[in-house]
């Protein structure tokens, strides 16, 4: 009896125990439940359509004369009397004067937009409105209002738009970017092929994105299509993120990467557009690239960090300061560079006039400038020719494999430099290096090339057993090549 009681009891508690096991495996799960989310940040999206003005005959329409046919055709009365005329056709032999025209809405396109304020500011992008005539904004609960384009940023993809809707309109709260972690659940809410109110989700693949843009971006997995631009990025929290901007693509729809404008960097911008209708930008008049480990280490750099100069604008603002073609720019009004893409955001957002420094590295050592920033023109464009080559002579290649003349004086002046040689054959390490017919050499080991017998000096006293870095100017632009002691 007692062994029985003992069995029946260790069975109660082992099946009594099973559940609680169970009980404290992890629970599966899948996406959140957008459902509240949507209900509270859904009134305040936008539906965005646009229209240009173009001009169209009007006035009473003229019988239809078809082209190419008799007047003595039996059907010609016909088409005469039952078919309106074309447009700019008053028949042959006519005389007519040409139709009277009128200006007509043409639809452009279709985006998405989201309110900021209470009495109708709402934020797009750019390029939704660009070329507009007329800006039609309608509300989910189907309102429809007229919209007027305080201001536009092309650079930055961001417009400011306002309605004229009352004083209690709705709004989305506007987030903090910083905060956002890679992996958080964001949606995005917008007019995909005008399929307005459309909501998605996906989460943060990647912060500060560069694709070459003035601004980074937000990268996230949330489907974004043609319609949804403009429209906001949101997180959990019911609050902005972005603003759904650019897709990576090749077939002109959603492939999976998307990516969004910083809430804050827009928000900056909009402010801006509201006090002054523009944005207006700074530039110091560089082509700049960046600085890769083996280039750094051949010119003496601690490590790759800063802006190469390719070409210095003539009479710009870095000229002036002395910036030159070759340089490394480390500093700018005292703060690091860390990349080209860096230092151009510092510029730009730096008040032309402004009175600043820069600290660029030449010849193995760091150098401070004070430059004055200019203003950025709403297009720039750079150019330059290759210098032309000089008249070929037979010379034996130098160490590099190089094979070089002196410029001509016309040569120096339209590249604007003091010193330098041409290349007129390169093998060796130098061809190797990417080195080719028509360069010019500005410097090599941080030493300024002055003329064909300084260099040839300065090539027998290189130390071959390290990378050789050399300034090589061509098509206008200067770049720094590092020569490897192996493809010697």
């Amino acid at each position: 009896m007692k062994s029985f009681l003992v069995r029946g009891l260790l069975a109660f508690l082992l099946v009594g125990a099973m559940p609680l096991s169970h009980a404290q495996e992890p629970p599966v799960s899948g996406p959140p439940d957008f459902a509240d989310l949507v209900a509270k940040t859904a009134p305040a999206v936008v539906n965005i359509r646009t229209a240009s003005r173009v001009a169209v005959p009007s006035g009473p329409q003229q019988p239809f004369s078809p082209p190419n046919m008799d007047p003595n055709d039996p059907f010609y009365n016909f088409f005469h009397r039952f078919l309106p005329q074309q447009p700019g056709d008053s028949g042959p032999g006519s005389g007519a004067a040409p139709a009277p025209r009128t200006e007509r809405e043409m639809p452009r396109g279709v985006g998405s937009g989201f309110l900021i304020s209470p009495d109708g500011y709402l934020i797009t992008n750019a390029h939704v409105v660009e070329g507009a005539d007329e800006i039609t904004v309608t509300f989910p609960d189907k309102r429809e209002f007229k919209g007027r384009l305080i201001g536009s940023d092309p650079r930055s993809d961001v417009a400011l738009v306002k309605i004229d809707g009352g004083k209690d309109l709705p709004t989305l709260k506007l987030g903090d970017p910083s905060k956002l972690r890679v992996g958080e659940w964001v949606i995005a809410i917008g007019s995909p092929f005008d399929l307005q109110n459309t909501v998605t989700h996906g989460i943060v693949s990647a912060m500060n994105r560069e694709t070459g843009e003035l601004l980074p971006f937000i990268q996230t997995d949330a489907p974004v299509n043609p319609g949804n631009s403009g429209g906001p990025l949101i997180n959990m929290r019911g609050e902005v993120v972005g603003i759904n901007s650019q897709i990576f693509t090749t077939s002109g729809s959603y492939a999976g990467i998307s990516f969004a404008i910083p809430i804050d960097e827009a928000q900056r911008i909009a402010n801006i557009l509201r006090t002054k209708g523009k944005v207006v930008r700074g530039r110091i008049g560089v082509l700049i690239g960046e600085v890769d480990p083996d280039v750094a280490t051949a010119i003496g750099l601690p490590r790759s960090e800063g802006a190469s100069v390719a070409q210095v604008e003539p009479d710009g603002p870095a000229q002036k300061a002395g910036v030159q073609a070759g340089d490394v720019i480390i500093r700018f009004a005292g703060k690091p560079v860390e990349d080209s893409a860096s230092l151009r955001r510092m510029v730009a957002d730096t008040a032309p006039g402004t009175h600043t420094t820069l600290t660029v590295w030449r010849s193995g050592a760091a150098k401070v400038l004070a430059v004055v920033v200019g203003v950025m023109p709403q297009e720039s464009g750079q150019s330059g020719s290759p210098p032309a080559s000089p008249a070929p002579a037979p010379k034996k290649p130098d160490a590099l494999g190089l094979v070089v003349s002196d410029l001509s004086p016309d040569q120096r002046q339209s590249l604007q430099i003091a010193g330098g040689v041409i290349v007129e054959s390169a093998s060796g390490a130098a061809g190797s290096a990417g080195i080719q017919t028509g360069d010019v050499l500005i410097n090599i080991a941080n030493m300024p090339i002055r003329d064909v017998q300084q260099f040839r000096g300065l090539v027998s006293k290189l130390h071959f057993t390290r990378p050789i870095p050399v300034l090589v100017r061509r098509g206008g632009q200067s770049n720094w090549v590092v020569l490897s002691p192996s493809g010697n």
